[in-house]
C-alpha cells in the first residue's frame, strides 16, 4: 500500500492513468470538428431570421471540466483509496500467538486495545492463519482457533487488578515453548514488571515478534494516610512529563446511604516528576463516611485507593480519678472530654481491668495519679502495640509523687513537686495564653483563641529529653502538652486538668480539635505480618481489573499475614477484608509502589494501538463519479435542445434522484407497521449508543429464539423503535436501555409513552449497572433512569414479591438475573386490598399487567446472540455462569407471557373455590 496524502492507494499505479486527462481534454475539444465555412449567395434571404433550436457547435468548458471530474473520480476510486491506513507487513504464515499483559494498568484503554485486537485478527483471517490468546494474568493452555472466529469471544477478556507474578510468568514461559506458533503479537499495558524480560525471550524464540502498547502515561494512587489532621493523598506515573494537575474524588456514601461524591481536590505533578501529593482537611463525621479516593477518570483499580478503619471512627476509654460529683456536671472531669469526643468517637466507660480487653484504641486518663503493678504493665503492653494513652493532670497528680525521681513508665517527662499557680490571690502573674504551635507538633495550624487562659498546671522537670518531647506550650515557654512514643503507641500528657478547673482550654473549640487530632492520629500504620498472626480475614468486597467493587460472596476467608505479604492473584484479591469488626483494605499499589514503564530493546518492533479502523473510500468516490455522470447526461440533454431548458433539466435531475428514495422510506414504514400489527414483535428504544443499541437488537433477537422454541409465541425478528418518530401501539414489550448520555424524549413523545403504558404496553427499564450499584441513584445510569421516568404516569412500585405473577406464568422463579444477580428489580405495587386467602398459595391479585418493570442486570446482555445463535457476552465463569443465562431466558419467556396473558395465573388460586360452588 502506497501513502499519499494521508491517504492509502492499494493500486496506485492507477493514478497514472490521471496523467492522460489533459490529453482527453484535447480530444473533447477536439470533438466534434468545427464546421467548414462556405459562402452560399442565397443565405442572404435568410438573414434576419432566428433559429429556436440553437445547437452548440462545442462542448461548453463547465461541461468537459465535469465529465474531466467524472473520470478522475474514477481513476481515484479504482485505485483503492483507504482512509488511516495501516501500516504494510510482510506477509506471514502458520499460526500466531497473540500474548496480552491483561493488568489492571491496561484496563483504563482497554476499548482500544480490543479495537487493535480485532484488527490483527481481521489481518490473520485474510492471511488464512489460526490464532490463540494468552493472557499473562490467567495464563491457560493456548487453543489455535480460525481467526474469524475470536471476535465475537473477545468481550470476555477483562483485565485483572494485578500484573502477572512469579509463578504466571513461569506458566506462561511453559505454555508458550508448547505452543507450534510461527509467530506472536504481545499487546501490552505499557507498564514494566518482574519477569517481563523471560517472555520476551520465549516469545522470540518462536520467530518474528511484534509489540503493541498504548502511548498513554499510567497513573495510579497509594493508600491515603491521616497525618496531624488532614488525609495525604499520593498519586503517581510511570513517566515523567509536562506539569499536570490531577482531580483527586472522595467518594463514599451520603446521609441517606447513596453513594455520591463527598469532597474533591488537585493533585499537581511538576515538570519531569513521577509524584504528585496533596491533602483533604475533612470532618471527622465526612472522613469516617469516605469508602475510595480515585482519580477522576482513572478507570482502573490501581487508579484508586479503598479506605478502612484508619479513618473511620474510633474506641475511646474515659477514666477519672474520682467521681463525678453530684449535680455539679461541669465540675466532673470527664464532662468536657465526653462532649468533645461524642461526635467523632465511640466512647467506653468503666474501670482500666475493664476496658483493656476491649482494646480500644484510646485510653483517656484524666487525674489519674497512681496505678498497680498489673495495670502499669498491661497498660504499657496496650500502648506499645499501637495505643494512644492521653493523660491530663489535676490536683492528685500534683499531690502524688509520680514521675518526679525518675520518669514514670507511663509518662512523658519528670513532674515537679506540686503545682503551678498564675493569676491568683496569692500570685504576681497573670494568666497564661498558649504559644503559637510549632510546625513539628501535630496540631500546627490550628487557630489558637485569644480567650484561652491556664491558670494553673503541673511543672515539667527540665531534662534533655524535654524540648523534643514539648508539642504545646505556654507563651513564657512551659510545657503544656508533652509526649512520648512507647514502641507502636504513645502517652500524651495534658499538664492541666480535662475541666475549667485550671484553664479555659476546656471551654473552647481549640481543645476539642486537639483532642480530634490525637485521638485520630494514634491510628498506626499499616499492619505488617506479625500483626496478624493467627487471625483470618474474610473477603467482603473485592475489585476487577476497572476499580468496580463487587459482593465477594463464597470466596474463602484470607490468613492475616497472606493479607498484607502475598501478592495479588487469583487468589488474594484486592478488597476490602473484615476480622470479627475491624475492616483492613487491600490495595493494587502499596505505600512504597512505584511505577515504571516498559522500556523494549531497539529489535523489538513497537507500535501504538489503531486510532481508528481502515476505511475504503473507492466506493464513495465511485458513486460520485456516477453521480456527476448522470448530471452530465442531463445536461447533454438540455444543450442538445431535447429538453425545454437548463433549469428544467436541474429540476427533472434532482425528482429522479429524490422521488424514489422518499417512495422508498414511505413504503419501508407501512410495511414495518402491517408486520408489526400482524406478529408478536420486541422492540427496543433507541439510545443514540450504537454498541448499546447493537445489544439490545441481539437480546431480544435471542429472546424471540428462545420464545420460539420453548412456548407457542412465535415472535418476528426484533426492532429498534425511535420515541420521537415511532408509533409504539404494535408493541407489547418495550426494553429501554438506560446510558447517562441518551437525550430525553419530547413532550410529544412521553405523551405517546403514557398512552402506551395506559393501554397495556409494558416497558423494562433495565440501567445495567446491577454489578456497581443497586437500584437508585447509585450510578449515573440509574440518576438517568429518575431523569426519564420522571414526566411518565408510572403507578407506585415495589421490589417483586415472593407471590407475583411473574414468578410462575411459564417457569417457577424467584431470581430475575441478566449478566448480573442483583435482587432489586421493582414492579407496579399489589392494591391495598391484595390479601392472601386461607389455604391458597397467593394473594387475590387484579388482571393488570404491571406497566413498568425497573431493574439493573443487564437482561440483553444475557439474552444477546450473534447470527450464529452463539452467546455475544459472557455471563459468569463455567456452569455457573451457564445456569445463570438459563435463568435470564426464563425470566425473559416469563416477562412476555406476563405481557401477553396477564395475571390469569393468579386467578387459578380461585378454581377449587369454583368446584367446590359448582359441587364438583
Amino acid at each position: 500500500m502506497t501513502v499519499l496524502g494521508g491517504i492509502g492507494f492499494t493500486a496506485p499505479w492507477l493514478l497514472i492513468a490521471l496523467a492522460a486527462l489533459p490529453v482527453l481534454w484535447l480530444i473533447l475539444r477536439a470533438v466534434p470538428p468545427a464546421p467548414i465555412r462556405r459562402r452560399f449567395p442565397g443565405v442572404a434571404l435568410l438573414l434576419g431570421l432566428t433559429d429556436a433550436g440553437a445547437v452548440s457547435d462545442r462542448t461548453p468548458w463547465w461541461l468537459m471540466l465535469l465529465r474531466m471530474l467524472a473520470v478522475a473520480l474514477v481513476i481515484l476510486g479504482l485505485a483503492g483509496p483507504v482512509m488511516n491506513p495501516q501500516a504494510e507487513r510482510a506477509r506471514e504464515t502458520g499460526p500466531l500467538l497473540v500474548v496480552l499483559d491483561g493488568t489492571w494498568a491496561g484496563a483504563a484503554h482497554w476499548p482500544q486495545m480490543i479495537e487493535t485486537l480485532r484488527g490483527e485478527l481481521d489481518r490473520a483471517a485474510a492471511d488464512d492463519r489460526t490464532v490463540a490468546i494468552l493472557q499473562l494474568t490467567r495464563p491457560e493452555t493456548p487453543v489455535f482457533q480460525a481467526a474469524n472466529t475470536w471476535p465475537a469471544r473477545l468481550a470476555g477478556l477483562q483485565p485483572e487488578p494485578w500484573q502477572p507474578d512469579s509463578a504466571q510468568i513461569d506458566v506462561a514461559i511453559d505454555l508458550i515453548a508448547q505452543t507450534d506458533a510461527a509467530s506472536a503479537i504481545w499487546i501490552g499495558d505499557s507498564l514494566a514488571y518482574e519477569g517481563q524480560d523471560k517472555v520476551l525471550a520465549a516469545l522470540e524464540a518462536l520467530g518474528s515478534l511484534s509489540v503493541i502498547q498504548s502511548g498513554q502515561n499510567t497513573l495510579g494512587m497509594t493508600p491515603a494516610t491521616y497525618a496531624d489532621g488532614a488525609v495525604q493523598l499520593s498519586v503517581l506515573r510511570a513517566a515523567g512529563g509536562p506539569a499536570r494537575a490531577i482531580t483527586l474524588l472522595a467518594q463514599g456514601r451520603d446521609p441517606a446511604g447513596n453513594p455520591t461524591t463527598l469532597a474533591t481536590t488537585q493533585a499537581a505533578f511538576s515538570d519531569g516528576a513521577t509524584d504528585a501529593q496533596t491533602e483533604m482537611v475533612l470532618p471527622a463525621e465526612l472522613r469516617a463516611r469516605i469508602t475510595r479516593f480515585e482519580i477522576q477518570g482513572g478507570r482502573s483499580a490501581g487508579a484508586l485507593t479503598l479506605t478502612d478503619d484508619s479513618l473511620r471512627r474510633r474506641e475511646v476509654a474515659l477514666i477519672a480519678g474520682r467521681t463525678d460529683r453530684e449535680g455539679l456536671e461541669l465540675l466532673s472531669p470527664l464532662h468536657y472530654l465526653r462532649q468533645a469526643l461524642a461526635p467523632t468517637a465511640d466512647l467506653l466507660d468503666g474501670a482500666l481491668p475493664d476496658v483493656l480487653p476491649a482494646n480500644p484504641d484510646v485510653i483517656v486518663l484524666a487525674d489519674v495519679a497512681t496505678l498497680t503493678d498489673s495495670e502499669t504493665a498491661n497498660l504499657t503492653a496496650w500502648t506499645e502495640n499501637g495505643g494512644l494513652l492521653l493523660r491530663f493532670a489535676g490536683p492528685r497528680v500534683a499531690a502524688s509523687d509520680v514521675s518526679r525521681d525518675t520518669i514514670d513508665p507511663l509518662m512523658p517527662v519528670r513532674l515537679r513537686s506540686g503545682g503551678r499557680a498564675v493569676g491568683g490571690a496569692m500570685s504576681w502573674g497573670e494568666p497564661k495564653s498558649l504559644a503559637p504551635f510549632r510546625d513539628s507538633s501535630p496540631f500546627f495550624g490550628l487557630n489558637i483563641p485569644e480567650d484561652v487562659r491556664v491558670s494553673a498546671q503541673v511543672m515539667a522537670q527540665p531534662g534533655p529529653d524535654l524540648a523534643e518531647r514539648v508539642i504545646a506550650d505556654l507563651s513564657d515557654g512551659t510545657p503544656l502538652v508533652t509526649r512520648k512514643r512507647i514502641g507502636q503507641g504513645q502517652v500524651v500528657l495534658f499538664h492541666v486538668t480535662a475541666n475549667a478547673e485550671w484553664s479555659t482550654l476546656p471551654l473552647s473549640g481549640l481543645f476539642v480539635e486537639m483532642l480530634e487530632r490525637l485521638a485520630v492520629s494514634s491510628a498506626t500504620a499499616a499492619p505488617d505480618a506479625a500483626d496478624l498472626q493467627g487471625t483470618v480475614w474474610q473477603p467482603e468486597q473485592v475489585m476487577d481489573g476497572y476499580g468496580t467493587l463487587r459482593d465477594a460472596g463464597t470466596l474463602p476467608g484470607i490468613e492475616g499475614p497472606a493479607l498484607v505479604e502475598a501478592p495479588l492473584g487469583p487468589q488474594m484479591l484486592p478488597g476490602i477484608y473484615a476480622s470479627d469488626d475491624r475492616f483492613l483494605a487491600r490495595n493494587v499499589l502499596g505505600a512504597d509502589a512505584v511505577l515504571t514503564p516498559t522500556t523494549w530493546p531497539s529489535r523489538i518492533t513497537v507500535t501504538g494501538f489503531r486510532s481508528a479502523p481502515p476505511e475504503a473510500l473507492g466506493g464513495l468516490l465511485m458513486a460520485m463519479a456516477l453521480l456527476l455522470l448522470a448530471v452530465d447526461v442531463v445536461a447533454s440533454l438540455a444543450l442538445s435542445g431535447r429538453l425545454g431548458s437548463t433549469r428544467g433539466a436541474v429540476v427533472a435531475l434532482a425528482l429522479v434522484l429524490a422521488l424514489p428514495q422518499g417512495a422508498d422510506a414511505q413504503s419501508t414504514d407501512i410495511q414495518r407497521g402491517i408486520e408489526a400489527a400482524s406478529e408478536v414483535v420486541l422492540a427496543h428504544v433507541l439510545t443514540g449508543n450504537a454498541d448499546v443499541d447493537e445489544i439490545a437488537q441481539a437480546g431480544l433477537r435471542g429472546l424471540s429464539d428462545t420464545l420460539f422454541f420453548r412456548t407457542s409465541v412465535e415472535p418476528a425478528l426484533p426492532v429498534g423503535v425511535n420515541l420521537e418518530t415511532d408509533d409504539l401501539a404494535f408493541f407489547p414489550l418495550l426494553y429501554w436501555p438506560i446510558t447517562p448520555n441518551q437525550p430525553r424524549p419530547s413532550a410529544e413523545a412521553y405523551a405517546r409513552l403514557n398512552d402506551y403504558l395506559r393501554s397495556g404496553g409494558l416497558i423494562l427499564f433495565d440501567t445495567r449497572d446491577a454489578n456497581v450499584a443497586g437500584f437508585g441513584t447509585a450510578s449515573p445510569n440509574g440518576r438517568k433512569l429518575q431523569d426519564l421516568a420522571a414526566p411518565l404516569d408510572i403507578p407506585a412500585l415495589e421490589p417483586v414479591p415472593g407471590d407475583h405473577v411473574l414468578t410462575r406464568t411459564f417457569y417457577l422463579l424467584q431470581d430475575f438475573p441478566g449478566r448480573y444477580t442483583s435482587r432489586d428489580v421493582w414492579v407496579e405495587a399489589a392494591p391495598p386490598g391484595a390479601e392472601q386467602v386461607e389455604g391458597m398459595p397467593f394473594r387475590n391479585l387484579n388482571d393488570g399487567v404491571t406497566p413498568v418493570v425497573i431493574g439493573g442486570n443487564d437482561w440483553a446482555g444475557a439474552w444477546a446472540v450473534d447470527a450464529s445463535g452463539n452467546p455475544m457476552l459472557p455471563v459468569g465463569r463455567g456452569f455457573g455462569g451457564e445456569r445463570q443465562r438459563e435463568l435470564a431466558y426464563r425470566f425473559g419467556v416469563n416477562l412476555v407471557m406476563h405481557v401477553l396473558t396477564g395475571n390469569y395465573k393468579s386467578d387459578q388460586v380461585h378454581v377449587p373455590a369454583l368446584l367446590d360452588r359448582l359441587g364438583q
